[in-house]
């Protein structure tokens, strides 16, 4: 049997659909494992005036096609208590640590908590600060607050908002939700770099010309055009989820494989990446906003729902990122991101130099070397794949390509836990080695607001959007920013 926690989980916003999707299956799969028993509870809060049964039936639905077992499903769900919540009114909360006092005695909880704030960011100072005024955070047990992003909206809001959390819970109690953190390959990134002889050796600028970073998403904003209108592909997808691939990929060796240490390299890597002036925008960075595919079938996106017509908000961004440290200067890391692409998919791919001399000639009987290149794909697949010069069969000694590929099976995949799953374990057992420490936060933000306020603040700024066709890799643009270096992106799904 796997090792039990005992904790009482309160989620804010226990109606919504990140609940629905990721939250109540991920507990179940813990559950399912063992990992939570009988002494655990969830409170649910919104503002729908839900019953407990309305509340379990509810979380039931939600585990269509998990689980097959309704005995265990029922177990489950009968550990679900609902409370219907302002977060703004303080006599809530005098109810909710009633209830949660109740339920802390009944499944012998000994006090251990865990806050999921799974709602409109606006209200996460309010929420902790009535957590900690109306004694909900404990004194006999383990008090943590999960976070789901965005963390504000440039580095002066995010600081506001850490320090009213502050206020009541300290940063070893704080865990950021990346899910990106969470997946599969990315947490094999270290493993990689760092358990291996020949990567450990050849990850630095002597060896490595350009590093690229792609997370393309083939759907638009869909149903998410309200948040999207007031966050954009900069906010969503770089000042998050790139910036910590970034870290990862251009840290130094950590000391061992704890948190503090790993923490301790990512923030240094991010210290390190260039902040631009607001005259070098332009040249290192791109954005772009889908119009209408060529058929006409898909809609551009001023023409979705809650989109201002004339909008100018990034629905697409590439950007090229300098790391002044010893070990990278001189190295381009490139990375893009943009809804309505060719198709999802998250990869990276590790640009190694030519080598310095090519003895099989340069002539038109010999075709020139290429460069090797090692992929990581996240997802859809999960792959690694190293591209190397070989012999072509036959006569003579031109050279070609070829891939040493490995790629986890459909099994594998399906028997992955999911990254909500696997954070949510983390936090529960206090393991914050994938989780975005404030300071990390702090860079980020540091790094983004120059070129969000280039962007968005510049009365000159001539950008015409839409920029790019649904259907397409973005903006003509985005391959120009490479080209201009004599590089080309790795991953091109239009080739």
């Amino acid at each position: 049997m796997e090792t039990q926690q005992k904790a009482l989980f309160i989620i804010f916003g226990g109606t919504g659909d990140l609940a629905k999707r990721k939250l109540y299956p991920s507990l179940f799969k813990l559950f399912e494992k063992g990992f939570l028993n009988e002494n655990f509870a969830v409170i649910g809060t919104a503002r729908r005036p839900w019953t407990d049964d309305f509340y379990r039936n509810v979380v039931t639905e939600s585990l269509v096609g998990v689980s097959g077992d309704k005995t265990k499903i029922a177990d489950f769900a009968s550990h679900f208590y609902y409370q219907s919540h302002d977060v703004t009114d303080v006599a809530h909360y005098i109810t909710l640590k009633k209830l949660a006092d109740d339920l802390d005695a009944k499944y012998q909880i000994e006090g251990n908590r865990m806050f999921y704030l799974a709602m409109s960011p606006q209200f996460f100072g309010t929420i902790a600060t009535h957590l900690g005024s109306q004694n909900l955070v404990t004194k006999n047990g383990f008090n943590r607050l999960i976070i789901e992003k965005p963390f504000g909206r440039d580095f002066e809001s995010a600081k506001k908002l850490n320090d009213e959390i502050a206020n009541t819970f300290d940063e070893s109690q704080i865990f950021r939700i990346d899910h990106y953190l969470g997946k599969e390959m990315i947490q094999n990134i270290p493993a990689i770099r760092f358990g291996n002889i020949i990567t450990q050796t050849l990850w630095n600028n002597k060896y490595i010309d350009n590093i690229q970073l792609t997370l393309s998403e083939s759907l638009g904003v869909e149903e998410r055009g309200g948040y999207y209108e007031t966050s954009g592909a900069m906010r969503d997808m770089f000042q998050n989820h790139i910036m910590q691939v970034v870290s990862l990929l251009t840290m130094d060796m950590p000391k061992e494989f704890v948190a503090s240490e790993i923490r301790k390299e990512k923030l240094k890597a991010l210290e390190a990446i260039r902040i631009l002036k607001p005259e070098e925008v332009d040249a290192n960075f791109i954005r772009g906003q889908y119009g209408a595919n060529k058929a006409g079938t898909e809609k551009a996106y001023r023409d979705e729902e809650q989109i201002a017509p004339d909008s100018m908000m990034e629905t697409f961004i590439a950007g090229r990122l300098m790391i002044d440290n010893e070990r990278w200067s001189g190295v381009p890391v490139y990375v893009r991101s943009g809804k309505r692409l060719v198709e999802k998919n998250t990869e990276i791919n590790i640009v190694f130099k030519n080598v310095e001399k090519n003895i099989f000639g340069t002539s038109d009987e010999h075709e020139h070397l290429g460069k090797d290149v090692l992929t990581i794909t996240i997802e859809p697949d999960e792959r690694f794949r190293l591209t190397i010069n070989t012999k072509e069969i036959g006569q003579g000694f031109n050279t070609n390509k070829t891939n040493l590929d490995y790629v986890n099976s459909p099994e594998t995949k399906a028997n992955t836990p999911e990254a909500y799953e696997k954070l949510l374990l983390d936090a529960l057992n206090g393991i914050a080695i994938n989780f975005a420490h404030w300071n990390e936060v702090a860079k980020a933000w540091n790094v983004a607001d120059v070129i969000l306020n280039s962007w968005h603040n510049n009365d000159d700024d001539k950008t015409i959007f839409p920029n790019y066709l649904s259907g397409s890799m973005g903006p003509e643009a985005s391959a120009k920013l490479l080209t201009d270096d004599g590089n080309y992106w790795i991953y091109n799904p239009e080739k």
